[in-house]
């Protein structure tokens, strides 16, 4: 007598609650990530320069990626995961935050929903798409693994910091760069970039400062920006200096730029960051908040917790140029 064959699980019993988040997430974020490429004009033609992903984010074919990606182009073209595919024109690049803007024709998807990195915490689910390596639509996903942190970078031979980056353990390789790092929600919580390297899962983050860029990208094509030039971390201040100081957070300085604006006003490895023109600094976004245009050439005031004690140093930024100076 044939033995009676056990019944085959329903999906639901399969796949558990972590597969179906990460399926639900990428198929919601897919067909607003497009494959990108951009080709800048030679003696020969035109030829490809840059290449990896960006999202859609306007109903009218605006989308956003990595300025590195678009470094030294000003056209080229999307393809999106339902096969359409639209020319593009480059409309601004920011070096220093690693985010650019290229439009294209109205698409035939709807564009992706931002977003808010400042809810985001550590250890959180987060899942990337893009196209690394030209295999479009790829997902991968992890946990965020760090907040705020500030990436020093090379570009072009020149040295220059792309501050408040999210640190994840989602998979990122060639080709994921412009593409979108989403939350639970599929809302598009960063973009994500290779430029670091070293393995690690680094993404731009969608907050109050980014959109800012953005909305600058869009009307003027650039961002003016004021520059700094440190790198640094955020860091919980112990019971005994917050009593001193009346500050609970700070940014300790991991490294100074030389010939920077931080290193000429005697910034130094070691230091806290306690305020900066008179308001706390606890992330590399609330320092990034005051570094605009209108902080270009002005004496900035600096708390700084240096050996126990609290002291003030005055710096000048200077206006970050599109090589990093």
């Amino acid at each position: 007598m044939e033995q009676a064959r056990e019944p085959i699980p329903d999906n639901d019993d399969v796949l558990d609650a972590y597969s179906q988040t990460v399926m639900r997430v990428a198929a919601a974020v897919t067909p607003h990530v497009a494959a990108i490429e951009m080709s800048a004009a030679r003696r020969n033609g035109r030829v490809r320069v840059g290449a990896g992903s960006a999202v859609l984010f306007t109903e009218d074919g605006y989308l956003l990626t990595n300025s590195h990606v678009v470094a030294g182009t000003s056209h080229g073209h999307a393809v999106f995961a339902d096969g359409s595919r639209m020319e593009l024109e480059l409309v601004g690049a920011d070096p220093l935050s690693d985010l650019a803007v290229v439009h294209g024709s109205r698409p035939k998807v709807p564009p992706a929903e931002f977003g808010a990195a400042e809810s985001l915490r550590v250890g959180q689910l987060v899942v990337a798409v893009g196209n690394p390596l030209g295999l479009a639509g790829s997902v991968t996903a992890g946990v965020v693994s760090g907040l705020g942190r500030a990436i020093p970078v090379w570009s072009g031979g020149n040295r220059r910091v792309i501050e408040d980056v999210i640190q994840t353990d989602a998979a990122l390789n060639p080709g994921n760069s412009g593409g979108a790092l989403a939350d639970t929600h599929a809302r598009i919580v960063g973009i994500n970039t290779a430029v670091a390297g070293a393995g690690l899962g680094l993404a731009i983050p969608i907050n109050a400062t980014t959109r800012r860029i953005i909305s600058a990208l869009l009307s003027d094509g650039r961002v003016r920006r004021a520059y700094l030039g440190l790198v640094s971390t955020p860091i919980q201040l112990s019971a005994s200096a917050v009593v001193r100081t009346g500050h609970r957070e700070g940014l300790r300085v991991v490294e100074v730029l030389p010939g920077s604006p931080a290193g000429k006003a005697g910034l130094s490895p070691g230091d806290i960051l306690l305020a900066a023109g008179g308001q706390s600094v606890s992330n590399a976004e609330s320092l990034q908040r005051l570094l605009f245009a209108d902080a270009i050439g002005e004496p900035l005031d600096i708390a700084v917790l240096r050996d126990g004690a609290e002291i003030h140093l005055t710096a000048v930024p200077e206006e970050m140029t599109g090589n990093g100076g």
